[in-house]
């Protein structure tokens, strides 16, 4: 039984943005009022100030003096750009890590076999929550702690959720595609690096 999932309150809070702006609650160029979101949610401003400036970290919201906070408008090649980065990021922990999964690929198994109920669902939350947890589990595996820092500065977790939801509504199957990442690893394919990166580049939003 897969353990549940625990967030920080921060973690909260952005995610509850997140769904706002996803939903289109918040439209582009709509202002966020920190306080008003503390008052609705019942917190302190502090973790609502931290969790709107990781979005704009990332680039899905905007500050400017005596404006304050706003949601960017986005279009699909804003969601692509960090792509390339992130498949690159993911071909050298493949490599890096290539010895250790072909050992033992238990952790990417999980990974699968949750991707396959979410599938079956649809559950798209689930969908993301694996698939970010099954490319989680190969960048840890690479034992680079720089790599590791590196991807999750990212927000895969945030671009990927915009991704799946709101520029790719078409069903996919995400378990078949990472079974074959599995299968790779196993039978110790020399180009698994090569290969992850094709299906990090294959999520992509298309333009």
């Amino acid at each position: 039984m897969t353990p549940p999932v625990v967030h920080s309150l921060r973690e909260q809070i952005r995610e509850h943005i997140l769904e706002g702006i996803i939903s289109g609650r918040w439209q582009p160029g709509e202002r966020i009022v920190e306080r008003h979101i503390a008052v609705e949610l019942e917190v302190s401003q502090t973790p609502v100030r931290e969790a709107l400036r990781e979005l704009e970290s990332l680039r899905l919201i905007e500050s400017a003096p005596n404006k304050g906070v706003r949601v960017r408008s986005l279009t699909a090649a804003d969601l692509k750009e960090s792509y390339p980065v992130r498949a690159g990021l993911e071909q050298v922990a493949a490599e890096l890590a290539a010895g250790k999964l072909a050992a033992d690929t238990t952790a990417l198994e999980r990974e699968v076999a949750a991707l396959c109920e979410a599938d079956r669902a649809p559950d798209g939350e689930a969908q993301v929550r694996h698939t970010v947890a099954f490319h989680r589990e190969i960048v840890l595996a690479s034992g680079n702690s720089v790599l590791l820092h590196t991807w999750e500065s990212l927000g895969v977790e945030v671009w990927t959720t915009l991704s799946i939801r709101w520029l790719s509504p078409e069903p996919r199957s995400h378990a078949q595609e990472h079974q074959e990442l599995v299968d790779a690893f196993r039978r110790r394919d020399p180009a698994i690096g090569e290969l992850l990166r094709t299906h990090v580049l294959s999520c992509a939003p298309r333009l």
